[in-house]
């Protein structure tokens, strides 16, 4: 009973559209993504799966509150051609933009949280580990999106992966570019930007260039 009053309570166009398209009949009558009423769905393509037991609500899409923000004027966008796999439970928060291209494959970990405001731009390949935060107005891009060729017409700036590890917090307002690897259990300070590997054990990362503030930390939600 309690479910079926949990299923009405996000059971709206968007959520019917979003699970009917993506997944066999049987999986999709559990509603296993819920999608709020003022997300826009400019792309139903590709694929979505998730992996593990199935329950209603295991993935929400625009959802959840920042004081900052207006929540009810905060549209979340979905745009994907290509391949998401949600790992486990996540929540995308309100305001939040997926685009993955049809060459694309965004990866997602166990425990996956977007506070809000966020943007995934993914064409070759964005992996996320599991417990990991991202803040209001990070940009995660694998793509400079516009080609640039050399004097011999080879393309100079093609995409690369994004790889992210497990247990890892993303500040506000931070710039994560193509080639950027972050180990585990580290914390990106607010406003960096990131465009290459990062090496340092559980620490604090920031500044443009990036480099360690503090090491031996941890974080919890």
């Amino acid at each position: 009973m309690k479910k079926f009053i949990t299923i009405l309570t996000h059971l709206n166009l968007q959520t019917l559209r979003f699970n009917f398209k993506y997944f066999p009949f049987k999986q999709a009558i559990r509603f296993p993504v819920f999608v709020a009423s003022q997300v826009q769905l400019n792309q139903l393509s590709g694929t979505v799966s998730i992996e593990g037991r199935l329950w209603p609500g295991k993935v929400k899409i625009g959802y959840g509150e920042v004081g900052i923000f207006d929540r009810k004027q905060s549209r979340s966008i979905w745009q994907v051609s290509g391949k998401v796999i949600f790992k486990g439970h996540s929540d995308i928060g309100h305001g939040s933009k997926i685009s993955v291209s049809e060459e694309g494959t965004l990866i997602l970990g166990e425990n996956f949280n977007i506070s809000a405001e966020t943007s995934l731009i993914c064409q070759r390949k964005i992996e996320i580990g599991a417990d990991c935060m991202l803040s209001w107005d990070v940009l995660l891009m694998d793509t400079d999106l516009h080609t640039i060729k050399n004097k011999a017409g080879n393309i100079i700036n093609a995409p690369k992966p994004i790889i992210i590890g497990p247990n890892v917090w993303i500040g506000c307002r931070t710039t994560v570019l193509k080639s950027t690897h972050i180990p585990p259990h580290a914390i990106i300070a607010a406003g960096s930007i990131l465009s290459k590997p990062l090496e340092g054990k559980e620490a604090i990362f920031g500044g443009n260039p990036v480099r360690v503030l503090k090491e031996e930390v941890s974080w919890h939600a």
